[in-house]
């Protein structure tokens, strides 16, 4: 299947899905790691693939420089979702996912945080750059 706006609006709904199942069942206040592993189980039950703690590298002036940036699940190989369990999402959280989706060369990513009373409403918000203008 080819890359697409509905394609990607379709996973994030699934992911959410995911989240919110998570939620009901934890609610907030637990470590981000708590989440983190339910989510990888949550997906694995509703058969969509990811890769977890996926380490990026930058590439700088020729080089590859490995670093121990890691991306929390890479979804389909093509959606980037961060888990955050805090108070209140900074601009340093919203820099972070946007340079994972630069880094991995990704059209949008999906911020989830668990430290909220309401997990659509509040806990979710997607960020997209200009390879998702690009699709159809």
């Amino acid at each position: 299947m080819a890359l697409s706006k509905q394609y990607l609006k379709d996973l994030v709904y699934q992911v959410n899905g995911a989240s919110i199942e998570i939620h009901k069942a934890l609610g907030p206040g637990l470590l981000e790691s708590v989440y983190h592993r339910c989510m990888a189980h949550e997906l694995s039950l509703r058969g969509i693939s990811f890769k977890s703690e996926l380490g990026l590298a930058v590439n700088y002036k020729d080089i590859q420089i490995d670093t121990l940036l890691r991306c929390d699940f890479l979804i389909e190989d093509t959606l980037v979702v961060e888990l955050k369990a805090v108070e209140t999402i900074m601009p340093i959280h919203i820099a972070q996912i946007l340079t994972y989706m630069k880094l991995l060369k990704k059209p949008m990513g999906l911020m989830l945080n668990f430290n909220c009373s309401h997990m659509y409403s509040e806990g979710q918000k997607t960020y997209v750059n200009e390879l998702y203008q690009e699709l159809f």
